[in-house]
């Protein structure tokens, strides 16, 4: 009976992998050859819609000049950037919205360091900028998140992370997309900017090019379930406040928002073209932090709305589908481990030859060796679609980032097992900050803003 559990799992595993990397194949020859489907920014829209920008920062002065100036400054120039060392206020002032049309407010969630002082300068500089100072309640994105909607005053909610950089016109990209009744919410492009500092920043460049450029259009292109992702997108505020706010015991809000608007009748879309630019990890613990979260908070949300998303009659059956696909993908890495540990048992069992074992194990290996959530197709094709092919030339070294997210994601899984199991309370683990005046980062905003940003990999 032992014997035949484990060949059983050995196919269930087979099967799950040949479910996914039919998936992403499928995803990656449509990006090829389909017709692209209509974006709403070609719609020309003489009235802006009145939006409030919300930025959670936790202990951000590295960071928190750079948006701000960028979204509020119309007259932004490199020598602006390159005068002030602390830019991502500076980022959101310069981004062509007009001020009367927009607010910006900086949520300083429990900052120990200059935050607090940073935002009351702007926000002595510039009347658009309405900081929340947060130093009761519980601290984590989430629940920053919900003060800053709450103190909102318009309708269409922008979301930037502290460490982005947001490019002229981005604003607008999002907002347009809310002139079709039927939006819930937004979810733009996201891009590491600081690629060039180490082989974990070039690596994390490719799991996010092929994430975006092909698997997020892919799916928006056949009306499947692109993702909200907690940055560089917007939600409507009415829509928001009538579901209920955030969890802040899940650690993947923007998840746990993607599937509550889904199953209450809301679409969520995908703007290629509203490109934003992050500052990627730029240490292996850093990034197994980060990882860990997202898979915790991620399988959370699979516990919550798996049954509900089987049982919904706003979704068709390939939403359905696509959308249990996407709430397991955080498992997946658990699912591989447990098929190798699988095939040594029936191997020292005498159930299975060496050449199965080894042919079985190359099998699990190979299919998450090659870009983790997307195979080395997807990836190869989002660097030809950017038109920076050389980057394939790191498609091997994606084996360090298999066995490593196999272990974190699979501890990350865990913890989320032992969140239901236990109702206790999380805590939201912040990503650490690398950027300083002289870094590569911050020397990249001179192109960005060069260019305006919006005409780059979308």
């Amino acid at each position: 009976m032992v014997v035949l559990i484990l060949k059983l799992y050995l196919i269930f595993m087979v099967f799950v992998l040949l479910i996914y990397t039919f998936r992403h194949f499928l995803f990656t020859m449509n990006r090829l050859f389909s017709e692209q489907r209509f974006y709403y920014q070609d719609i020309i829209d003489s009235e802006l819609k009145n939006i409030s920008i919300l930025i959670p920062m936790h202990n951000e002065e590295n960071v928190a000049g750079q948006i701000l100036d960028l979204l509020v400054s119309s007259t932004y120039t490199y020598n602006n950037v390159e005068k002030s060392p602390k830019k991502i206020l500076d980022l959101l002032l310069s981004a062509d919205y007009p001020h009367d049309k927009m607010e910006i407010i900086p949520i300083n969630d429990f900052s120990s360091d200059q935050t607090q002082t940073i935002l009351d300068e702007y926000a002595r500089r510039y009347p658009v900028i309405k900081p929340i100072h947060r130093y009761e309640g519980k601290p984590g994105k989430p629940a920053a998140l919900n003060e800053g909607v709450k103190q909102a005053k318009n309708n269409i909610i922008v979301v930037f992370d502290a460490d982005y950089l947001p490019p002229k016109g981005i604003l607008k990209d999002i907002a347009v997309c809310f002139n079709d009744p039927e939006i819930g919410a937004v979810m733009g492009r996201v891009v590491p900017v600081n690629t060039k500092t180490n082989l974990l920043t070039r690596l994390l460049d490719l799991e996010r090019t092929g994430g975006y450029q092909v698997d997020q259009q892919a799916r928006y292109n056949m009306k499947l379930i692109p993702q909200y992702g907690g940055t560089v997108g917007g939600f409507r505020k009415d829509v928001f406040m009538s579901l209920g706010s955030f969890d802040t015991k899940i650690l993947a809000e923007d998840t746990e928002l993607t599937f509550r608007m889904l199953l209450n009748g809301w679409k969520v879309i995908y703007a290629n073209r509203a490109e934003c630019y992050e500052e990627a990890p730029e240490t292996w613990n850093v990034r197994a932090r980060q990882i860990r979260r997202w898979s915790r908070g991620h399988n959370q949300v699979l516990f919550r709305y798996l049954i509900p998303l089987l049982e919904s009659s706003h979704l068709s059956w390939k939403e359905k589908i696509d959308g249990l696909l996407l709430l397991c993908i955080y498992a997946i890495p658990l699912i591989l481990l447990l098929g190798i540990l699988d095939s040594l048992a029936l191997f020292f069992l005498g159930e299975m030859q060496i050449l199965a074992g080894i042919a079985a194990f190359l099998f699990v290996g190979a299919f998450n060796t090659f870009g983790n959530f997307a195979p080395f197709y997807q990836i190869g094709v989002a660097t030809l679609l950017d038109g920076a092919t050389s980057r394939v030339l790191l498609l091997p070294m994606l084996i360090f980032n298999y066995f490593f997210n196999t272990f974190y994601i699979t501890l990350g899984f865990f913890e989320a097992v032992a969140d239901k199991l236990t109702g206790r309370k999380t805590k939201w683990a912040k990503t650490k900050r690398f950027r300083t005046e002289n870094s590569e980062i911050s020397m990249a905003i001179k192109d960005l803003t060069r260019t305006n940003g919006n005409n780059g990999r979308g």
